[in-house]
Parts: structure tokens; C-alpha cells; sequence
């Protein structure tokens, strides 16, 4: 008698830990849905190539992994050569790269520059960012310390509604300019595909919560100095 009891206790636990899972997933698929739905509606109409997109004063380059040696990574090459080709064809007229430099020893900002300087870009028209640990913090920099106000966002696709949602959320007026040629890297691009999903989620609440970026401080001028340079 005793053991049917407790039987009987087991199996009413079961269903109710199998309920409050399920209303978890459902919940969470909830939220991750209308997050989704917010970046996308929030970049819409906004996404265009190099030859279309709107003119810009600054393209924002968003960081991604430098190799050892301090070469950038081919997703973040891409990025890069996509800026380049913005500042030649008189779309932007200075460059924003903005990535992480937590430790001295890996300094995505420092790769860039000196990628696209390599290339023919004029130095003074590349303005570092050494604290853009993540979108939300990049695009927040541009605008409360940078003061940028109007800019090309360039990522990869995959990556882009997000970036220009985010920017416009923080109050930079944002277009963007996606890279397709990274896709050749399929396993790699799959894996930023489906890491979008939960991306989109703390996007939404890094706007909702207002949280400041991991570093501020006072503001910089170099954005003003390379539009006038």
C-alpha cells in the first residue's frame, strides 16, 4: 500500500515538472520569437549592398576574431574590405573599428586598422574603438563617446538586422552593408546563423534594461578629426 502511494506521488510530480517544462519552452519560444520579430522589423528597408546603400559619414566595423599573428579572421577580412570599398567609392568618409582589446596581447581594433592601412586606406581616416566587446556595446560607444549620429553598420548578413537594430535603438540613425562572401565557410556561417536566435534575445533586453556599455569615458574626438581630415 505504502509503495503505491508513493507511486502515485512520483507520477503526479513527474506530470507537473513535465508541465512546467513545457510552459517554459513555450514561454521562452515565445520571447525568442518576438525578439526575433523586433530585429528584423527593426532593419527593415535598411540592409543594402556597397553599390546602393545610402551615403554616410562613418562606417562602423564591427569586430570579430584576429588570428594568431594578428591577422583578422576571413569573417572579419570580409568586413573590412566591404569598408574599404565604402571609403573608395565616397559612401563613407571615415571608418569606425570597433572590437575587443580587453587584454593587451589581442587587439582586434589594432588588426583592422593596420588591415585596411595595408590596403591603401589613409590612416587618419580610421578612428579605433578598443571597448566594442559586443554589438550593444559598439554601437552604444558610437554614439556617447564617438558621437556618431549617422553610419554604414558592416557585418556579415546573418549578423546585420541585429546590428542596425541595435544601433538605431541607441540612437545612431543606421543602415548596414552585409557580407555574403563568408559563407563559403558553411559550418562556420551556420553556427552564426543559429547563434542569432539567442543573440536576439539579450539584444532585446540590453535595450529594455538601458545597461550602459562595459567601458565608457569621457568622449572622443577622433570620428570629428578623420571627417575632417
Amino acid at each position: 500500500m505504502l509503495s503505491a502511494i508513493r507511486g502515485a506521488h512520483r507520477a503526479r510530480w513527474l506530470r507537473r515538472a513535465l508541465l512546467v517544462a513545457a510552459l517554459g519552452a513555450v514561454l521562452a519560444g515565445a520571447v525568442t520569437g518576438g525578439s526575433v520579430v523586433w530585429v528584423r522589423s527593426g532593419a527593415e528597408g535598411r540592409t543594402f549592398t556597397v553599390e546602393d546603400v545610402p551615403e554616410a559619414p562613418v562606417a562602423l566595423v564591427l569586430g570579430a576574431q584576429v588570428d594568431p599573428g594578428g591577422q583578422p579572421s576571413a569573417f572579419l577580412a570580409a568586413r573590412l574590405e566591404i569598408a574599404r570599398q565604402l571609403l573608395t567609392a565616397g559612401k563613407v568618409h571615415a571608418i569606425l573599428v570597433s572590437g575587443d582589446h580587453m587584454n593587451w596581447g589581442y587587439d582586434e581594433p589594432g588588426a583592422m586598422r593596420q588591415w585596411l592601412v595595408d590596403r591603401g586606406v589613409p590612416d587618419q581616416k580610421v578612428v579605433l574603438d578598443h571597448a566594442g566587446f559586443d554589438t550593444y556595446d559598439s554601437c552604444a560607444r558610437a554614439r556617447q563617446i564617438f558621437g556618431v549620429r549617422q553610419a554604414t553598420v558592416v557585418t556579415q548578413s546573418f549578423h546585420l538586422d541585429r546590428a542596425v537594430t541595435l544601433c538605431r535603438a541607441l540612437g545612431v540613425e543606421a543602415n548596414g552593408v552585409g557580407d555574403e562572401t563568408a559563407k563559403r565557410y558553411a559550418p562556420l556561417w551556420r553556427r552564426g546563423v543559429a547563434r542569432e536566435y539567442g543573440a536576439a534575445d539579450k539584444a532585446a533586453w540590453d535595450v529594455l534594461s538601458g545597461r550602459d556599455p562595459v567601458y565608457l569615458g569621457r568622449y572622443e574626438t577622433g570620428v570629428d578629426d578623420a571627417l575632417r581630415g
